[in-house]
């Protein structure tokens, strides 16, 4: 069995979730079984909504805060008029609105609130008890009530003081006491002292064998626990993201990046790392070389691949550009929308169009109206771009940090010619300096102004010097060493 360990999962999940999710996919086609582990809280939501958005089956997930009970990961099918069957024989006046749904009983301001899963559902997934206008209890439910918290009036505030975890006939698993952010767990037989401890019981529980893996995704406030309780078991690392500091390391000392830096100082414990690009292995192995005189396994895996190669039907459409990203900062798109209106003036007929969402939408809009672009640089929202690449003749990256890069993989997939900042590791991994796009020199000081200029100008290189048909065919050259049969046989020589 592979054990996967992270923290959190959301609606908006990160880059590590992804990875995770395409992991779980990779690990059913090659026939491993494996479990994936979070260690969260997750008092707003039912995690199996949010793990099954992602695509993971509910029977490859765990919860910690579960998985002392005999309370399956399920969705919720608790409903209201189960609930009703509760306050069979009390007074009350029933009232709805949206997701709430509202019982006021007899008394002075005493009422339950119950949240539902959406508008148009019956199905509940917390209810609120309020007694005398104090808020005293939250109930939680999946098909059964799966934990119960316990509140009481402190300095004008509810204050939780109390977990209680069921079984499915509605016993108590275990007690969580919380007393101004430290906790305790209480079972039958033991009290453990603190939510590492809670995690070193679990994986205890697993009764962990030579035979078993466990891969950890994120090991802050867990990676003690685990490669303590781990007994023969397999520790592998994967790095998601930068590893270290370049502007704090030199000659003589190297600061690693705070979320890696225990689990590279326990090197001797743990079987191997794997980072997304074969550009951060080479790096990281050379790092652990030089200043821990160790040479640990290393392998790099990505954590997307291609099942084939897209080819257009049709041409292309000419002079056409594509990005596809989040809408942040960090990915600065209004670079490339101010590079595309500079070299506009050369090509005349250059085109952009805008995949994703993202905080940074409105003022994007702003932008392209201000620059009056708006007939050639499109935003187009959220889509499914799989059949979508291949129409276009180049993708543009102006992100300064891809630790690998789902969108540039896609787009060489589809055979585009690209264009981004000489930065680690995604763009070093997918763009071969003038064989199929171009790797502009980057440095962090340099102005702004600057950076688009130099974008504007392999913008007008590419369009007007480049063969971008040897360019395309040199991309999915690249693209076939990520075809998911290539990285299929990666897990299987690892596992």
């Amino acid at each position: 069995m592979v054990y996967n360990f992270n923290l959190g999962i959301g609606w908006a999940s990160s880059g590590v979730e992804y990875a995770q999710a395409y992991r779980a996919n990779v690990f059913r086609r090659i026939g491993q079984e494996a479990k994936f582990v979070f260690t969260d809280m997750f008092p707003q939501e039912n995690i199996e909504h949010m793990t099954a958005n992602l695509g993971f089956l509910d029977s490859e997930i765990l919860w910690l805060y579960t998985f002392f009970t005999d309370c399956r990961i399920a969705p919720v099918s608790f409903t209201l008029k189960q609930l009703d069957e509760q306050f069979s024989g009390k007074k009350y006046r029933f009232s709805r609105r949206g997701k709430r749904a509202k019982y006021v009983f007899e008394g002075e301001n005493n009422f339950c609130m119950a949240y539902l899963t959406n508008e148009n559902s019956d199905l509940v997934h917390r209810v609120e008890i309020v007694s005398g206008g104090k808020l005293i209890r939250k109930d939680y439910y999946t098909y059964c009530r799966i934990y119960t918290e316990y509140y009481a009036p402190a300095r004008g505030k509810a204050h939780l003081y109390l977990r209680r975890f069921f079984n499915e006939d509605g016993t108590t698993a275990y007690e969580e006491i919380i007393d101004e952010g430290a906790v305790m767990y209480r079972f039958e037989d033991r009290l453990l002292c603190s939510k590492e401890e809670l995690v070193g019981y679990m994986v205890e529980r697993l009764q962990l064998t030579k035979e078993d893996v466990v891969i950890i995704d994120r090991t802050t406030g867990i990676g003690q626990a685990i490669l303590q309780q781990a007994k023969e078991a397999r520790i592998g690392i994967v790095i998601h993201a930068e590893h270290f500091s370049e502007g704090n390391s030199d000659g003589n000392n190297i600061l690693w990046n705070n979320y890696y830096e225990y689990a590279f100082s326990q090197n001797s414990h743990v079987s191997f790392y794997v980072t997304a690009t074969e550009a951060q292995r080479k790096l990281l192995l050379k790092q652990f070389q030089k200043y821990q005189g160790v040479t640990p396994r290393i392998e790099a895996i990505p954590v997307g691949s291609l099942d084939e190669l897209k080819r257009p039907q049709k041409g292309r459409k000419p002079f056409s550009c594509i990005t596809a990203s989040r809408l942040a900062p960090e990915k600065h798109i209004d670079w490339l929308i101010s590079a595309v209106v500079l070299a506009r003036k050369q090509i005349p007929e250059l085109t952009l169009d805008i995949y994703g969402e993202g905080g940074q939408q409105d003022a994007l809009q702003k932008q392209i109206e201000k620059l009056h672009c708006s007939g050639y640089v499109r935003l187009c929202g959220q889509q499914n771009l799989e059949n979508v690449y291949m129409k276009y003749e180049a993708y543009l990256s102006a992100s300064t940090s891809e630790g690998f890069g789902l969108s540039l993989l896609e787009a060489i997939g589809s055979g585009l010619p690209m264009i981004g900042f000489d930065v680690r590791y995604g763009n070093q991994a997918f763009i071969e300096e003038g064989k199929n796009g171009y790797r502009i020199p980057f440095d962090r000081e340099m102005d702004d102004r600057v950076k688009i200029q130099k974008l504007a100008e392999k913008i007008i290189c590419l369009f007007s010097e480049a063969d971008r048909e040897k360019f395309q065919e040199r991309s999915y050259q690249i693209a076939k060493k990520f075809l998911t049969k290539e990285v299929e046989k990666k897990w299987k020589k690892l596992l």
